[in-house]
């Protein structure tokens, strides 16, 4: 199934990561009849955000959901139905947030189109609390096949780790950027006027450079206090060892 999930998540990621207004020529602004595309336009605009994010959050979950049950066999009488009664319910969540993120997306005024958002959330969280619930009843008691085994990862798996790390820190200092800038030469926007002689709002290149210093000092930190606590566990081997 892993395979499967992850092409969903993929999916919604780029779903997710869609502009909406793009930037182009005037060569291809008259191609395309505007800025926006007709019909991939509307996955720039928050109902098509909201869809992705809550559908990867329900297909994260079921990972979860499997790796809970991935070393038992339910024992109850009653477990075909639960597990039937889990897969309706992911089904409809589906069908719901898919649903009103299209409608929404593509058929609404944009006036209305964040009220998508919270029958989508709450879709999620009912998928979520309800089939734990489910879960907890059905495995309890259940017959182990085999002992979990952990630490048992690939090399690709700890690079994967490390590269996931670095893209979350630089990630969140350029959307900070990005939020911050938009104020421009306000310290509260159209109130409160920054009149200082150098204020200016940098350039997203000369901001991606500072925030890209920053995330490799950073991750060099981390990396130093890891390597200390890994320094002073072996010296702490070393003296037990030869006591």
């Amino acid at each position: 199934y892993i395979k499967y999930i992850a092409f969903v998540i993929v999916s919604c990621f780029l779903v997710w990561f869609t502009p909406h207004t793009l930037i182009m020529t005037p060569g291809e602004l008259k191609a395309l009849g505007g800025p926006y595309h007709k019909y991939l336009g509307p996955l720039g605009i928050m109902p098509a955000k909201n869809t992705a994010v809550n559908i990867m959050l329900i297909f994260t979950f079921l990972s979860f959901l499997l790796y809970r049950r991935c070393n038992k066999i339910a024992t109850v009488s009653w477990a075909p139905i639960g597990n039937a009664i889990q897969i309706a319910i992911f089904v409809a969540a589906i069908i719901n947030i898919a649903s009103l993120g299209i409608y929404y997306g593509y058929f609404t005024n944009t006036v209305y189109k964040v009220a998508s958002s919270v029958p989508q959330v709450a879709s999620t969280l009912f998928v979520i609390i309800s089939c734990i619930i489910i879960d907890v009843f059905m495995f309890k008691g259940a017959k182990e096949v085999a002992p979990l085994q952990w630490g048992k990862m690939p090399d690709r798996s700890q690079y994967a780790l490390f590269l996931l790390a670095v893209s979350f820190t630089w990630l969140m200092g350029l959307m900070g950027f990005i939020r911050s800038s938009i104020r421009q030469h306000w310290h509260v926007y159209t109130i409160f006027r920054d009149n200082s002689p150098d204020a200016f709002t940098p350039t997203i290149g000369y901001a991606t450079k500072v925030v890209s210093i920053g995330v490799v000092i950073f991750m060099t930190i981390v990396i130093f206090i890891f390597w200390l606590a890994q320094l002073s566990a072996k010296k702490s081997g070393a003296k037990e060892a030869h006591h």
